[in-house]
């Protein structure tokens, strides 16, 4: 172990020597998340401030005064929509859909046809998307009430419309909701624990290879697992200190909400930054382990990125099965490295106490991971003194 410990510390001081490496790891870690949530609560914050606006964009609604007359008893604001709208909401200058109102709308309702409208919008033109349906909402309210005053004029009970009375009720939590907007924070954390250890397991490798000095620290008297065991603790100890810094700066990030609704529901203090750091170690381990595994047989340090790429792909990709899922969680999510993790942060998020059951397997793989990698590294460098 002292000479473990021995390697440990000359790692970790020559990772923390290559300045500009740390820079390009640090910043987009402690950055790019809280700015991506930030830019998130700006457009919900936009939604919300034009939800409160109440303005409809509508041509030809003068043919329509009953509508009009309607649309304006919702306390709606009518805009005119300029004579391109079309063009404009393909080219996504314009952020609004168009009510279009036929000419004849009155002469048909009069006669006791049922007039067409139209909502125009773009599906590529996701603002506008958002606002369609405000507007469909208003055109069933209009519905409602024509089809009550007709039935009225009939004698008939408007009660009959509606034989049960439904009301909704949502089960879930304040946190629940919020993260459902904030499901983008686990996976900047994961990526922060890949790429703070991928440039150390890289360096501490293939890049004393390439350099030179991997054969001479062989020959030392220390046994070959010592080795591979204090390159292996620094370069673990960096991703998870890189997990902790990212988290840590999700903390801050909350003054840059700008939607009230997200501020009071995103909660994220010291509690969940503990609870993400503790799920991330059995993860940093791991691929710190797989990432020195990948690179022991590599001859340079460009040949080990290359070769690293499977698995930056495969852990960037595994959050994303559970996106793709409309199923729910399945119970193996929790033995997959990184789609375990993803799990368990959103059900932190999500304000759920988690059972030892659902974090043991992602321990269990970790530990696994770990071992098998480190031994295959010991058994390279061995192989490696013998040529």
């Amino acid at each position: 172990m002292k000479q473990a410990w021995i390697v440990f510390t000359k790692e970790l001081a020559d990772a923390l020597r290559d300045r500009r490496t740390l820079l390009r790891i640090l910043i987009p870690a402690l950055l790019m998340g809280p700015l991506l949530l930030a830019a998130l609560s700006g457009l919900i914050a936009s939604l919300e401030e034009r939800a409160d606006r109440r303005e409809l964009m509508a041509v030809g609604l003068e043919n329509a005064p009953t509508l009009k007359n309607f649309i304006e008893r919702q306390t709606y604001t009518i805009k005119a929509a300029p004579p391109d709208y079309e063009a404009q909401l393909r080219a996504t200058k314009l952020l609004e859909p168009v009510l279009v109102v036929p000419k004849d709308f009155e002469a048909q309702l009069l006669a006791g046809e049922v007039p067409t409208v139209e909502i125009v919008s773009d599906s590529a033109n996701q603002r506008a998307g958002a606002g369609v349906g405000a507007i469909q909402r208003v055109l069933w309210g209009f519905n409602r009430e024509r089809a009550s005053l007709n039935l009225a004029m009939r004698g008939v009970s408007i009660e009959l419309l509606q034989p049960i009375d439904i009301q909704e009720r949502d089960l879930a939590s304040v946190q629940a909701r919020a993260a459902r907007l904030s499901s983008i924070i686990p996976m900047f954390i994961i990526m922060a624990v890949l790429y703070g250890a991928l440039s150390a397991a890289l360096d501490s490798t293939a890049g004393e290879r390439e350099r030179g000095s991997l054969e001479p620290l062989l020959m030392n008297p220390a046994p070959h697992g010592a080795i591979v065991v204090g390159k292996w603790g620094a370069v673990a100890l960096l991703g998870m200190a890189v997990a902790l810094l990212s988290s840590l700066s999700f903390v801050p990030a909350q003054w840059l909400l700008k939607s009230d609704s997200l501020q009071a529901m995103f909660q994220f203090g010291i509690e969940e930054v503990l609870a993400f750091w503790l799920l991330q170690i059995p993860l940093a381990a791991g691929l710190s382990a797989m990432l020195m595994a990948l690179a022991i047989r590599s001859k340079t340090f460009k040949e080990a990125q290359a070769g690293s790429t499977l698995i930056v792909t495969a852990i960037s990709l595994a959050p994303m099965v559970s996106l793709l899922n409309p199923g729910g969680d399945a119970a193996w999510y929790l033995w997959v490295p990184g789609l375990a993790q993803n799990t368990l942060m959103l059900a932190v998020l999500k304000g759920e106490t988690l059972r030892w059951g659902q974090v043991l397997p992602g321990v269990v793989v970790g530990i696994a991971l770990t071992a098998v990698a480190l031994f295959y590294v010991a058994r390279s460098m061995r192989a490696a003194v013998a040529r």
